[in-house]
């Protein structure tokens, strides 16, 4: 290590911010090696899964790379940082469901035997009973749901756009998944 950097070592946070702001390569490195194994650790617990963790690492540190020149070097940087680590995962779990949809979709429109009609139909009556089980839910929810859910849109853009916190939004997603749910069984036990 030269003396450069371990100049960088007795920096401030706030100092590291302010040259990362103005494109410091040197304090952008200083800041991925002081976090990275926290964040790691962390990302790691959310999606279980060492690949996935270490490129939703690699993702967070280019985001925060293309956003330097926005940070606020008065709040607090760990907790940014941390908070784009619990939006990273997030995504990562909506673009999972998201695709697992549409492989079941896939499987269901690709397959040419007998039951297509009656897997057809069935598609179209839980599709059916799934729209009725969002009419449900209360305003706020159904739109957060309808959001978050249906539009893919991220926890972050809807709690931008409706200015309510990610937290808020997760507890509307956690209670709209499970009276959809609940309507669900209902039905298709019913009939």
């Amino acid at each position: 290590m030269d003396s450069n950097s371990e100049n960088y070592l007795i920096l401030t946070e706030k100092e590291l911010i302010f040259l990362l702001k103005s494109d410091d390569k040197r304090a952008f490195e200083q800041i991925y090696h002081t976090y990275r194994v926290r964040l790691y650790v962390n990302i790691l617990k959310m999606v279980k899964s060492e690949e996935d963790a270490e490129e939703l690492l690699q993702e967070l540190f280019v985001k925060l790379w293309m956003v330097r020149h926005k940070l606020d070097p008065e709040r607090s940087f760990k907790a940014y940082l941390f908070k784009i680590a619990e939006n990273l995962a997030y995504d990562f779990f909506r673009k999972a469901s998201l695709n697992k949809k549409l492989e079941n979709h896939l499987v269901i429109t690709a397959s040419n035997n007998s039951n297509n009609v009656e897997r057809y139909i069935n598609y179209k009556e839980s599709d059916l009973i799934f729209s009725k089980a969002v009419a449900t839910l209360p305003p706020k929810r159904r739109q957060v749901f309808i959001l978050c859910k249906i539009e893919g849109k991220s926890y972050e853009e809807v709690s931008n756009a409706l200015g309510i916190s990610t937290s808020t939004i997760n507890e509307h997603i956690v209670k709209a998944s499970r009276a959809v749910r609940k309507f669900f069984l209902l039905s298709t036990h019913v009939s």
